[in-house]
């Protein structure tokens, strides 16, 4: 038996929890709900089983008996297509996987999960506001922040002329990454920048990404300022750099702690408008990183990024994962 169980169907995932399980004291495991999820580099015991319908993961649930299961992720609607019966039993907690904007996720969780979780842990006073819109009054709606951005908090830009390259992914995001992953290298090659090259999980292994992923990966072998970045989670590379190169994916959020500029290239597959949370183009140069690295945003853009960041309410002190760590060991008492 464990005190807490958390749930992820997706390897890169379990940073999420991981951020939150070193705040609590009770005992604790990971249940991977495919098998490529599992075998993740973290302190949090895993357990095996193979997850194949809404029975077998009800027999794994039972099996470990926890207070209070957490999740974040869609799986059960996804790829069960039924609802599981451990959620008559046990409180359900959903903490969020990446806190993107403009991507339509806060719907798809809402749509999905109305009927599953008792609590739902908001990123900010955007999503909270809109989970009270759209879940039932029975589920309880708390605003923790974004746990595995808290050791960005009060760090210092390196001033290496290193950049992030993060887009979300192609399939289920509809990012830039086909649109921009090849001009990225152009822009970077041979200059006196560092390139982190880091595409989406997702897009190193399915079609289409996965070939411009393979491209790229030949073409870095031979440029001597680009690394491919093959870190389980983007956290140390996030703080090496002095820049983010993204689109609307869930990074840029977790980015946003950090006070250092960012470039949002809205030419995105989905065609959708990328919210302005940076600076927004659709044309990348050198001559504008030139000038974001040196002068920052410039004012006109800087208040926007400000009214932005008041909008999405999202609480930047370091202390998100002992907020959200609270709220699930409640549930246990």
């Amino acid at each position: 038996m464990v005190t807490i169980l958390y749930t992820f169907d997706r390897r890169f995932m379990w940073k999420t929890f991981e951020a939150v399980d070193r705040h609590v004291t009770v005992t604790t495991a990971a249940l991977p709900l495919r098998p490529e999820a599992a075998n993740y580099q973290s302190s949090i015991p895993e357990l095996e089983a193979s997850i194949e319908s809404a029975a077998d993961l009800d027999a794994a649930v039972y099996e470990a008996d926890p207070d209070v299961v957490v999740q974040n992720h869609r799986f059960e609607a996804a790829a069960l297509g039924e609802r599981p019966a451990f959620h008559d039993e046990y409180p359900v907690v959903h903490l969020r996987h990446g806190a993107s904007v403009g991507r339509g996720e806060i719907d798809n969780t809402t749509r999905d999960l109305g009927d599953v979780v008792d609590l739902a842990l908001a990123p900010g006073e955007r999503w909270a506001a809109r989970y009270r819109e759209a879940f039932p009054e029975s589920v309880d709606i708390a605003v923790v922040g974004i746990p595995e951005a808290d050791d960005l908090v009060g760090t210092d830009p390196p001033r290496e002329r290193c950049v992030l390259y993060a887009p979300t992914n192609h399939n289920y995001g509809g990012g830039c990454y086909l649109e921009t992953a090849e001009v990225v290298l152009d822009t970077f090659a041979d200059t006196d920048y560092r390139l982190l090259f880091r595409p989406h999980p997702m897009d190193r292994i399915e079609e289409p990404g996965a070939s411009v992923t393979e491209r790229c990966r030949e073409r870095i072998a031979d440029l001597r300022n680009v690394v491919f970045d093959e870190a389980d989670t983007p956290r140390e590379s996030m703080l090496a750099a002095d820049l983010l190169v993204s689109d609307y994916s869930g990074i840029v959020t977790e980015w946003l702690h950090t006070g250092r500029p960012l470039v949002q290239l809205t030419a995105v597959a989905s065609g959708s408008d990328v919210p302005e949370l940076g600076y927004a183009t659709d044309e990348l140069t050198l001559e504008t990183m030139d000038r974001l690295y040196e002068n920052g945003y410039p004012p006109t853009i800087e208040r926007r990024v400000d009214e932005q960041l008041a909008a999405l309410g999202i609480p930047m002190d370091g202390h998100a994962g002992e907020r959200a760590a609270r709220e699930v060991v409640g549930c246990t008492q």
